[in-house]
C-alpha cells in the first residue's frame, strides 16, 4: 500500500458509490476538501 505524506498529493484511486457509479479522487481536484468515509460493511 502506498504511504502519504504530509504536504504532497495524494495518490489517485478509484472506488464505486452507493448507487454503483464510480468516482476518482482525481475528479475532485481544485476543490478545497474532499472527505471520503469509507465503510467496511456490517458485520
Amino acid at each position: 500500500m502506498a504511504s502519504v505524506e504530509v504536504n504532497k498529493l495524494a495518490p489517485d484511486f478509484e472506488l464505486e458509490d452507493l448507487n454503483g457509479k464510480m468516482f476518482k479522487l482525481s475528479d475532485f481536484r481544485g476543490q478545497s476538501n474532499i472527505l471520503i468515509v469509507l465503510n467496511r460493511g456490517f458485520v
